[in-house]
């Protein structure tokens, strides 16, 4: 399968991307300094792109199955609210234009439900250095569900997942769809290179086409 990942020099688009490789999926790996991607394999092609640059974006996307969004506007960035969405905006709209068959985002945890009525985002104890980007996150999945074109999924992590998380690829996950996934310690929490493999497994079984989808141990 022929995919593009972007953002791919990131935290989880480098997870996407081994995982992609260790697959056998042929991988335009885009970014804004490719000469960060690490990658030795002859699957991956490294394309430079500023995803602003929509006429570029759309033309790069053109003949791709699937394109895996993991733009992150950075967590320092003042203007992240705002960045983010325009960058998220920008790439579906080169996604349809370019018309691959299918656009994947991972998204935030912030808008799971953590009990009827109420999102993670809101609760009075998350993380205010977080909470731009939990809330663009969440505008972005309601944007994207009035989307009848493009095919779309749109996957939150768990309430935990992050560079301190225990790194390992286990290829087992459970799934959910608006509310977080608990194991039974009680925590919602996921490696970030199982992530991937729950991503690519979206890739190719397509069990959540048009939905959101979380995932966790």
């Amino acid at each position: 399968m022929k995919i593009a990942i972007i953002g791919v020099s990131g935290f989880v688009g480098s997870a996407l991307l081994d995982e992609a490789v260790r697959r056998g999926h042929t991988i335009t790996a885009i970014a804004r300094h490719p000469e960060n991607i690490d990658a030795e394999s002859d699957l991956v092609t490294p394309e430079k792109v500023d995803i602003r640059n929509e006429e570029k974006l759309t033309e790069v996307l053109k003949g791709h199955e699937a394109v895996l969004n993991a733009f992150n506007a950075g967590w320092d960035n003042p203007n992240l609210y705002d960045d983010y969405l325009a960058g998220v905006k920008a790439i579906q709209r080169a996604a349809k234009a370019a018309d691959v068959g299918r656009l994947l985002v991972v998204g935030g945890a912030g808008s799971l439900e953590i009990e009827p009525g109420k999102q993670l985002v809101d609760s009075p104890d998350f993380p205010e250095e977080y909470k731009d980007g939990a809330l663009a996150a969440r505008d972005y999945l309601d944007i994207i569900r009035e989307e009848d074109e493009l095919p779309w999924t749109f996957l939150s992590p768990p309430i935990l997942m992050n560079p301190e998380t225990k790194h390992q690829r286990t290829g087992e996950y459970r799934t959910g769809t608006d509310q977080p996934v608990f194991n039974d310690e009680g925590e919602s929490t996921i490696s970030v290179e199982d992530l991937a493999v729950a991503l690519l497994d979206e890739v190719e079984n397509k069990d959540f086409v048009n939905q959101r989808f979380t995932v966790g141990y």
